[in-house]
């Protein structure tokens, strides 16, 4: 039940599953960022969503009617992220949402969500917080940087014997989540912080941060960083001359990083939930579907779209209607076949049970080093 705005009118006891039954499709919305300095990554979310979808209506779509994906630009900060839930909700009748890409962003939606007691599925943001929030609308189809950290920091800093190490990332909620997350676990094996800075989203010149970091003499250098930002870091890197080791999180396994960071991308080491390169027959199917639809091979954002649209869509089809009720309930019942594994969620909405990898950059591909399947939170 919610309360419905209507000619300035509260009506209250309308049934929010009511104008969607009326429809002659079924409503998602996404928010992602479609401008701004993490537009690259948004869009392929975008994409991944759209082939989901597309598979999905090819297969007779969900409660005989076709899925339809109405998709708005949160630009990735919580004021544009809050307006775009509030269109899609009044205005479109949307019965679930997928969003909102950056961590600051989703967890300005999530009481959004919850006013409207809507089921809200994230596949990006990754703040652990997120899911101690206690919010039980709110589902996360990613890894948080604490699973991460814990999973692959004693492999990182044995294969790059890493014992001074400096930490960089974007200033928001998610770079400063993954700099903390890694620092403590790093620390934790002996490893010495020697520099932890931030930088803005969009920043384009890196010159006084990487004089500090030269003077700092680090062995490994660690970046919370999407596309744009990260690959303008990486190649003002190397241009400086700095041949330190690169590894982190964020985009780096990404054609779009990859293509976009040119040699420099060359050795760097990524903690991802995704690569393409994943050999599993699934996910070489879902490759050559993305490959064949967009020119490109799927990263990360592509996956995680792809993923929680699936997983929205599956849980729109077990529910058996489009009451949010009921969509909230089986989505605590998920156990999805993705192609980077099986997701299922805990008590808190966290999913689980899928792989995680370790890349490393060679040639222009990610070649996967290590894998591990993420655990439940302890």
């Amino acid at each position: 039940m919610r309360n419905v705005v209507l000619g300035g009118l509260l009506l209250t006891g309308i049934a929010a599953s009511v104008p969607a039954q009326a429809q002659d499709t079924v409503r998602i919305g996404l928010v992602q960022p479609l401008t701004g300095s993490v537009a690259y990554n948004g869009k392929s979310v975008v994409e991944g969503a759209r082939l989901a979808v597309e598979e999905m209506n090819a297969a007779g779509g969900v409660l005989g009617k076709k899925i339809e994906l109405i998709v708005e630009d949160g630009q990735c900060t919580p004021a544009n992220s809050v307006n775009a839930v509030e269109k899609l909700v009044q205005k479109d009748k949307v019965v679930t949402l997928v969003g909102a890409f950056c961590s600051s962003a989703t967890a300005a939606i999530m009481p959004v969500a919850q006013k409207y007691k809507l089921p809200l599925i994230t596949g990006v943001s990754s703040k652990a917080s997120l899911t101690e929030q206690g919010n039980p609308y709110f589902f996360r189809a990613a890894e948080t940087d604490a699973l991460m950290a814990e999973a692959f920091a004693k492999i990182l800093a044995n294969d790059l014997k890493l014992t001074k190490v400096a930490y960089i990332g974007v200033n928001d909620d998610w770079g400063r989540g993954g700099v903390e997350e890694f620092s403590r676990d790093l620390t934790a094996l002996g490893v010495k912080t020697v520099l932890t800075e931030y930088f803005d989203h969009g920043a384009t010149d890196f010159f006084t941060l990487l004089t500090k970091l030269r003077a700092a003499k680090p062995d490994g250098v660690f970046v919370a960083a999407e596309t744009q930002d990260g690959s303008i870091l990486v190649k003002q890197i190397r241009e400086m001359g700095l041949d330190t080791k690169v590894f982190g999180v964020g985009s780096w396994a990404t054609a779009d990083f990859i293509n976009l960071t040119g040699e420099a991308a060359e050795g760097i080491h990524a903690a991802v939930p995704y690569a393409s390169s994943m050999d599993t027959p699934r996910n070489q199917t879902f490759v050559q579907k993305y490959q064949a639809k967009y020119g490109i091979k799927p990263g990360k954002y592509g996956a995680a779209g792809y993923n929680a649209l699936n997983i929205a869509g599956q849980a729109i089809a077990r529910a058996g209607g489009t009451d949010a009720e009921a969509i909230r309930a089986a989505l605590a019942k998920t156990s999805y076949e993705a192609p980077n594994g099986v997701y299922k969620f805990t008590d808190k909405g966290q999913a689980y049970g899928f792989d995680a990898v370790l890349v490393r950059i060679e040639k222009g591909e990610p070649k996967v080093i290590a894998s591990t399947p993420v655990d439940a939170p302890h």
